[in-house]
């Protein structure tokens, strides 16, 4: 199954409501934590949604 590795590395300070909460929901909230997480589309939208704030990177786990 794929799987997704999400690092915080910008802050979100002076973003939306909405885009900390989806942060939140990704488990993320402090600067260069990860998190990981199978490649679901709800997860990967989630991503594209705060994607200025992360760094990602898909893979396949064994």
């Amino acid at each position: 199954m794929k799987k997704v590795k999400i690092t915080q590395v910008r802050s979100a300070i002076d973003y939306r409501r909405s885009q900390k909460d989806t942060l939140h929901s990704l488990g993320l909230g402090r600067l260069h934590r990860t998190v990981v997480h199978n490649a679901t589309p709800q997860i990967m939208g989630m991503v594209r949604k705060v994607r200025h704030l992360v760094e990602y990177e898909e893979f396949e786990e064994d």
